[in-house]
């Protein structure tokens, strides 16, 4: 070691000036140096192979710069949303079981980013976008959630809300009322929240027209909110598109008679405090035979109603005021115990108590569903190929206690004296 030291510093005047002489030999080219020389893998096996097939591997290296814009496309391809599958910006539904046999209904708008909060944990939106409706996914917390898409009376019940809707019961007996077909013209006073008008716009379709007057312009934008979000959503979601045909007007009826002289109305229904105020404007353009259907809270306002039309001897004959009530009934298979001395069937349902905050929560709906954890009650194999399972059913502790009067009101020609 010391014998090479001693040499090394021997050399090193030298080296210097040799060093920077050898750089440039006599031809004049610059030497490179030995980390410079050194060749990449692929370099040294394609000095290896012959010139053709160097060729080929040198192709092939150069390919991967144009690689990228394919594996994009390829990508894309890929990701792109099966016919059918949740896709970004529709409305989604998601159901979470929970105590005394019933659900919890959450309503969103799916977006890549956002997340799916529900008592069950969380759920990203990104799992949900391109799957189909009608899968059962599980939060981060192991819950599981059923997604599918919401129809237009879980919609409405779940849309935000200014004012009181017309509940989808009612409005079925509404549109039976009124008799609408596609194509008519059908006046609605009173825009609320927007549910009649959702329906109305389906009834009469594409070729038909509704005009919804408001007075109040927080409930008129809320409608135009909620009627814009379904029709975007549907749109997303479905091949066949939503019809525009409903024309939103802040106006009291009362002072509308001037607009409505050249409009035929096929049908009017009235949901407002005192429809009797708005009779008669709307009764001029009402044409002869057609309905007007009119949405009361309580009886009270019928009397109102009928004795508003007597007295003003207005040509409107009331044909029918009937009350729409729903009541949901629990089946369920029982599950049997069985005991040395006798054999007890109990129902499948928890111990009935009430559900508290039913009303609080306006994107919330409960709705009886049967549970899944006590179908699978042990049965010996004797009593389940021998024996049919019971059933119990009874009515659902939970019942909707909303109700409204539906008055139908034909208008006539009044006999020439």
């Amino acid at each position: 070691m010391r014998a090479w030291r001693a040499l090394r510093r021997a050399a090193a005047p030298s080296s210097s000036f040799s060093s920077s002489s050898s750089s440039f030999p006599a031809d004049g080219k610059p030497r490179r140096r030995a980390w410079q020389a050194s060749l990449s893998p692929l370099e040294r096996v394609r000095r290896l192979l012959p010139p053709e097939e160097a060729a080929a591997v040198a192709r092939c290296a150069a390919a991967p710069q144009a690689a990228p814009e394919k594996m994009e496309e390829e990508e894309e391809e890929v990701a792109a949303p099966r016919p059918g599958s949740f896709r970004a910006g529709e409305l989604a539904l998601a159901e979470v079981r929970r105590k005394h046999n019933s659900a919890l209904k959450l309503l969103c708008r799916l977006a890549a980013g956002a997340v799916l909060s529900s008592p069950g944990g969380l759920l990203p939106h990104r799992d949900i976008i391109g799957r189909m409706p009608g899968q059962v996914l599980r939060t981060a917390a192991g819950k599981r959630l059923l997604l599918r898409r919401p129809s237009l009376d879980e919609y409405v019940l779940l849309m935000p809300r200014g004012a009181t809707i017309a509940y989808p019961k009612d409005i079925s007996a509404l549109l039976m009322m009124m008799d609408i077909h596609p194509g008519d013209t059908v006046l609605e006073t009173g825009s609320g929240s927007g549910a009649m008008s959702l329906f109305l716009s389906r009834a009469v379709g594409h070729k038909g027209r509704v005009l919804s007057y408001e007075i109040r312009e927080d409930h008129h934008n809320l409608a135009k909110k909620n009627y814009r979000h379904w029709r975007s959503a549907w749109e997303i979601g479905h091949v066949d598109e939503w019809p525009d045909n409903v024309e939103f007007i802040l106006k009291d009826i009362s002072t509308a008679a001037a607009d409505l002289k050249s409009v035929t109305l096929d049908a009017v229904v009235l949901d407002m405090l005192n429809p009797q105020c708005a009779l008669p404007v709307v009764h001029p353009s009402l044409k002869q035979g057609g309905v007007c259907a009119v949405y009361l809270a309580n009886i009270t306002q019928v009397i109102d109603l009928l004795d508003r039309i007597r007295s003003c001897k207005l040509p409107f004959l009331c044909e029918r005021i009937i009350e729409v009530t729903h009541r949901s009934w629990s089946v369920l298979p029982a599950k049997l115990k069985h005991y040395k001395s006798s054999q007890m069937v109990e129902t499948q349902e928890n111990v009935e108590e009430p559900l508290q905050n039913e009303y609080k929560e306006i994107h919330i709906q409960d709705q009886a569903v049967p549970k899944e954890s006590e179908y699978n009650e042990s049965l010996s194999d004797a009593d389940e190929t021998n024996h049919s399972v019971p059933y119990i059913a009874r009515p659902s502790h939970w019942q909707e206690a909303h109700s409204a009067f539906l008055t139908k009101l034909r208008k006539f020609q009044p006999l020439l004296s």
